[in-house]
């Protein structure tokens, strides 16, 4: 870009000045071309779906024109499953002066909410079940702060609607869940509300740690006709030790996304986590571009759900899937966890 210097002195003046503000939040009106942003990712866990909505995040920021190696440095942090670390993963993000935080994850969310409070940092949140429950938004999905995202609350009713088509005499239905995460509690309580309409019993089990899945998995396929399964992170983590026992028990594992179906569960009326986290990448775009402010922005949703199955998770505990999922995504093989 070549420009004659007509005042030298005013010229230099705002060169210091944009030099000193480089990734002000006012700076980010700058086009994507001018300008290199640093963004911190805070992944709560590792696993599929989540590592899914890294991937699509990044995606759908490269397709607004924002990719690493051109104008976009990021940093990544991954919590394994543990609150404290989240919070020191955001407060890092906050010291450093990134220009947006990236949340995957409810424990993530609200810990880099927390941190980002007292800042200009705007925080972006993806795979977040019940935003207004974890008081990142109000009942009208508006932001309650600096905070804006998706949220990959299930289509509970249809997998539901699901699960009675494929085990027609099934009564009990059984959720391994923690009760700390806030999106897992609530998803409970919508399991709860419309599992009457399809005659079954939602038999639910609390759990505190990673540790705790072994016992509790043992336990519930002793008392349940299937299991479903929620985004709950924790469990995700264990999620081949409730397969086991389940396995074992001859009992029917409903996962919510493609990865847990990829795994070994059986079915899902889930997610498409790579679409939910493109989503969230164009939605940080805006943010970034100075287009829209998070705190403007109500949080978003995928309009419809995604189904998936696996015909070899079925035939190993004798299950027909038949003609139910004539419209799914099919997977015949089961895949070992990376």
């Amino acid at each position: 870009m070549k420009k004659k210097m007509v005042a030298g002195l005013l010229v230099a003046m705002m060169t210091l000045g944009l030099v000193g503000c480089g990734k002000s939040a006012s700076d980010g009106a700058k086009s994507s071309d001018t300008k290199e942003y640093v963004i911190g990712i805070s992944q709560f866990a590792e696993h599929g779906s989540l590592d899914n909505c890294r991937e699509g995040f990044l995606e759908g920021l490269k397709e607004e024109g924002i990719a690493e190696g051109k104008n976009l440095d990021v940093l990544y942090d991954n919590a394994q499953a543990d609150t404290g670390t989240a919070s020191t993963i955001s407060d890092n993000y906050v010291s450093k002066k990134v220009d947006l935080i990236c949340a995957i994850a409810t424990p993530s969310a609200m810990s880099a909410y927390n941190s980002a409070m007292n800042t200009d940092i705007p925080v972006v949140y993806t795979a977040i079940s019940d935003p207004v429950a974890a008081q990142l938004a109000d009942k009208d999905g508006n932001s309650t702060g600096n905070i804006t995202g998706t949220s990959d609350a299930l289509p509970v009713k249809e997998q539901l609607e699901m699960i009675r088509k494929v085990m027609p005499d099934a009564k009990k239905i059984g959720i391994i869940y923690t009760t700390s995460e806030t999106n897992s509690v609530s998803t409970i309580e919508t399991y709860k509300k419309y599992a009457k309409d399809y005659d079954f019993e939602i038999v639910e089990t609390g759990i505190n740690t990673v540790g705790d899945v072994d016992m509790a998995a043992a336990d519930m396929v002793t008392k349940v006709d299937c299991i479903t399964n929620l985004t709950d992170n924790t469990v995700v983590s264990a999620l081949q030790t409730v397969l086991d026992h389940a396995n074992e028990a001859k009992i029917p594992v409903f996962g919510s996304e493609v990865e847990q179906v990829k795994a070994g569960c059986v079915a899902a009326a889930g997610i498409d986590y790579v679409e939910l986290g493109k989503q969230t990448g164009k939605m940080a775009a805006k943010i970034l571009k100075g287009e829209a402010k998070a705190s403007e922005m109500k949080f978003e949703l995928i309009s419809e759900p995604s189904y998936y199955a696996n015909t070899a998770a079925a035939k190993n505990i004798g299950l027909d899937l038949s003609d139910n999922f004539a419209d799914a995504e099919v997977f015949d093989s089961i895949e070992v966890s990376k």
